[in-house]
């Protein structure tokens, strides 16, 4: 997952997400009786993670978990290889929600659909359903849901009492009421909104401009009105004077008390939980105040396991039991600023208690979570972060970025078919 932390973009819990550097363990085991898992998580939860599965061996199953995190790049550059040779395929493997509908056209899943009927407690009822429906693909199970990270708006209570005080009355904050505060707050050097990670603030407007992606599942869609006025909509902020300017680091300024709104990864609340003001946690910056059109860009760390015929059906057996496991044991996970993907994490009251279960405590505000697992998410991902700054910043008209995008992904799509 990658993430951006201040103006830069780091690898991280995610989709998106702080993480990522360096890795523990080698890539394959000599012991019949481990599950070798492969998750590109290296970063602050790197110790997360291990402290889960650690917990879960002291259970003494059948089959352990031996734990092998990879830089997220490594990781995703090493599965095509090992899966292709046949050799060192990790028997269980975390990957980000966007590549499940790559990997499973180029034929490279196993599903979980035979397995599953003996664990009848993993099934939707269970589950986030953003999280949960993606696994699943022309009615077969490919993955099995982790988490749902997803983006919001952090902000600093006594700077919004100050400049905003009834705009988060309904948990709703609109563009609207960011420029009203923004330009009170110009007056005392404080920026009314970061301008942070462009791919997630971008998308979840995007669709709430009533965009998509794609039409058919293939073609894009990104040179359209509601494209326009998705990124209009940012670039107005700034041109209005009440956004962070080219080159400011946002979470510096956030902490020293010179930002009000910092749109970011509920995992980023590690990096400022020792603020010397109240901050609170809020959906994204929306378009109207319609509770029935919040959008929050989301991605999932998902459970795969790649095609591998030395996976016994024992060892399969084995991974389930982790899974099943992980299902009412999350709570270590959360720790890492993370939303567990089962719903049995409500019931816990420390979790209750952290600002990320705001985004799952009800079903309504499930609904809000909206994961982007386009085929060819990437290559979007791609142009938006190469260009989504500049537009903002008025290097580039919002007219060019979106035909830009346009034809980047189209070109990129036709020279992949080509290469087949």
């Amino acid at each position: 997952m990658k993430k951006l932390l201040g103006m830069a973009l780091v690898t991280g819990a995610c989709l998106m997400t702080l993480t990522a550097c360096g890795s523990s363990g080698s890539t394959g085991s000599a012991n019949e009786k481990e599950i070798v898992f492969w998750n590109p998580f290296t970063g602050a939860d790197s110790s997360n993670v291990k402290a889960m599965i650690d917990e879960y061996n002291k259970t003494d199953p059948e089959y352990k978990i031996k734990n092998v995190s990879l830089k997220e790049t490594d990781m995703y550059t090493k599965i095509p290889t090992v899966v292709n040779s046949g050799k060192n395929i990790p028997d269980l493997n975390i990957v980000h929600a966007e590549r499940i509908k790559q990997y499973k056209d180029n034929d490279m899943l196993e599903n979980y659909d035979e397995i599953l009927a003996d664990f009848p407690e993993v099934k939707a009822e269970n589950y986030v359903t953003e999280a949960w429906n993606l696994g699943e693909l022309d009615g077969v199970r490919y993955s099995l849901p982790l988490d749902i990270h997803n983006w919001g708006t952090y902000y600093n209570k006594e700077l919004l009492e100050k400049y905003a005080p009834n705009a988060l009355d309904d948990n709703i904050l609109t563009f609207d009421e960011i420029k009203e505060a923004g330009e009170k707050a110009k007056a005392d050097d404080v920026r009314g909104v970061a301008v942070t990670w462009m791919k997630p603030n971008y998308l979840s407007t995007f669709k709430q401009a009533g965009g998509e992606l794609t039409e058919d599942g293939t073609a894009p869609t990104l040179d359209t009105p509601a494209a326009k006025e998705a990124m209009n909509a940012w670039a107005d902020l700034y041109q209005a004077g009440v956004t962070t300017k080219d080159g400011e680091d946002p979470t510096q300024l956030y902490l020293a008390g010179k930002l009000l709104f910092f749109p970011e990864g509920i995992w980023l609340q590690n990096n400022i939980k020792d603020a010397k003001f109240e901050w609170g946690l809020t959906n994204s910056p929306q378009l109207t105040a319609d509770a029935s059109k919040i959008v929050n860009w989301a991605s999932s760390h998902q459970f795969v396991m790649f095609k591998n015929k030395d996976r016994s059906d024992e060892k399969t057996k084995g991974i389930m039991e982790f899974i099943n496991w992980l299902r009412t044991n999350s709570l270590e996970w959360a720790k890492a600023g993370q939303n567990p993907a089962t719903l049995a994490i409500l019931e816990n009251e420390e979790y209750q208690k952290m600002p990320q279960s705001f985004f799952i405590e009800t079903p309504e505000q499930q609904a809000t979570l909206s994961i982007f697992d386009y085929k060819y998410n990437g290559y979007v991902s791609e142009y938006i972060d190469a260009h989504g700054f500049d537009t903002i910043f008025g290097k580039q008209s919002v007219a060019d970025f979106t035909k830009g995008m346009q034809k980047e992904v189209v070109d990129k799509i036709a020279k992949d078919s080509s290469n087949k």
